[in-house]
Formats: structure tokens, sequence, C-alpha cells
């Protein structure tokens, strides 16, 4: 049995075919998929999706890209959507609050105009941030951490607020491979996500072999991020995922399988 812990079948790439794309995971023995909210509308979507199937799990959050659209608008003084966030919370089958995080990268594709990142903005992803730390220690729900060419600045937040990280029940989703990042998961017990650049990705392939099997899960972020280099990506690949995975950390893709398996049910508190 597998579990995909971070899959966007929320994304609008889906939307025509979700029930399928979850029917052909089932098929290849998953058993578990977590659908993580990228803003308000996704974050709605991830539950109405998870409502709908046996051991599919949502988590809802404000991905740090989209705290643009707040920055724009000058809508950082507004609580309606924290207000908004909050609500979603307290629904069925929400496991989890993400992704959330601090991202540096500049994207090129976006929907915002005049996108760009400064300490304004960072200073507003960081406040974000912390607020959704915050209500997931209120609600006890698990973390899903996303960071991309901000490890400094997720690292000194999370130290200064680690009050609110509660024992394996954080990932570092799509985790970069460095060695500060996973010091810090070994050292306060956080899990490590790996989905499919670890087929390409050399420093990935090392940096697998570091991860402690009893803090890794798996992921493939589809629809992004396919072992393939194809888009869109699928929770159906999973299995693919972890035979590579299985084969650098030089175990059985059984022992492999059940172990991810169990940590994801911990991370998302689903053991009992």
């Amino acid at each position: 049995m597998f579990f995909d812990t971070h899959c966007h079948l929320n994304f609008q790439i889906f939307d025509s075919n979700v029930d399928q794309v979850v029917k052909e995971a089932f098929k290849v023995r998953l058993k578990n998929i977590t659908i993580p909210g990228t803003d308000i509308l996704t974050s709605k979507k991830a539950i109405k999706i998870a409502q709908k199937f046996t051991g599919v799990y949502a988590a809802v959050g404000i991905h740090p890209h989209h705290v643009f659209e707040m920055f724009v608008n000058k809508r950082n003084k507004d609580n309606k959507i924290f207000f908004q966030l909050e609500k979603l919370v307290k629904e069925d089958k929400v496991v989890a609050i993400g992704e959330i995080g601090l991202d540096r990268h500049y994207y090129q594709k976006t929907k915002y105009s005049d996108y760009q990142i400064n300490e304004k903005f960072i200073k507003l992803q960081k406040e974000f941030f912390i607020y959704q730390l915050e209500l997931a220690y209120k609600y006890k729900k698990s973390l899903i951490l996303h960071n991309r060419q901000a490890k400094d600045d997720l690292l000194k937040v999370l130290k200064e607020n680690k009050k609110f990280l509660l024992s394996k029940r954080a990932v570092f989703h799509c985790c970069e491979s460095d060695k500060e990042l996973l010091d810090f998961a070994i050292k306060n017990k956080i899990f490590v996500g790996i989905n499919g650049d670890v087929f390409y990705d050399k420093k990935k392939q090392e940096f697998v072999k570091k991860i402690p099997l009893g803090l890794l899960v798996l992921e493939t972020d589809a629809p992004f991020l396919s072992p393939f280099k194809k888009f869109p990506n699928q929770p159906k690949n999973l299995p693919v995922i972890a035979k590579k995975i299985a084969q650098i950390k030089k175990t059985s893709l059984e022992k492999l399988a059940e172990k991810t398996t169990f940590n994801g049910k911990v991370l998302f508190d689903l053991l009992n």
C-alpha cells in the first residue's frame, strides 16, 4: 500500500477527470492521498474532492506565492482571508494546514501582474506563515511546509516559533537537498517529502540516502515533478517513485511502502 502525501488533485488540469485519476491510483495500491490547498479556492476544492473518496484527505492553506494577491491589493490588514481559512480548518477530512511557508523564487509564469520579490513581500509572507502555524497549533492540525530558495528565512521563523511544531506532525514538502534542512528535520522530528525529481536529480539521490527511513514520506506533487518529465504527473506514478527510492536506499519496495505509509499516517494523525 502507498500514501501520496502531497498531490494537487484540486488543480484545474484535473477538473475534468479527477474521479478517473483517483481510480487509476487506487488500482496500483495507493490507499491514501492528501490534497494540499494553495489558496482559498483550491482549499475548498481539496475538501470537496476528499469528501468523495475513502482514504483521501485535504489540507487548507495559503501558499507563499499567493500571498502576493494580498500584497498588491494592500489587504494585509484585512482579516477576511484569515476568517475563511479558519472556517475551512473545521471541515470534515481536513488533516493539515498547507501548503504554507516561504518562497523567494521568481515565478515567470504567474497570474499576478507586476509580480516581484522584495523584502516587503517576504515580510508579508512571514506574517501569513506565522498566522497559519498558529492556526495549525490551535486546531491540532499537521503542517505541510513549503520552501523554495528561502531556507534561511524559513528556519529562522521555525526556530522562533518552535512551540507550534508538534512532534512528527510536520513535513518539509519537496525538500531541497540541503544538510541544514535535514539536520533540522531530524532534530525536530519533521518528515521529509520526496517525489519524482529523485529520478533525474543526482543531488537528490544522494540526499535520499541520508534521510532516516523513519522520517521519509512519499509524494508526487502532481501535476508537477513527474518521474518521466511528462506533464501532468499523476498519483498512479507513486509506486514508480517508491521503487526508485527503495533502490537508492537498498531496501525492498515492500518495506519502503509499508514504512512510508505508516509515516504518512503518523504525519496526518490517522492511526486512530
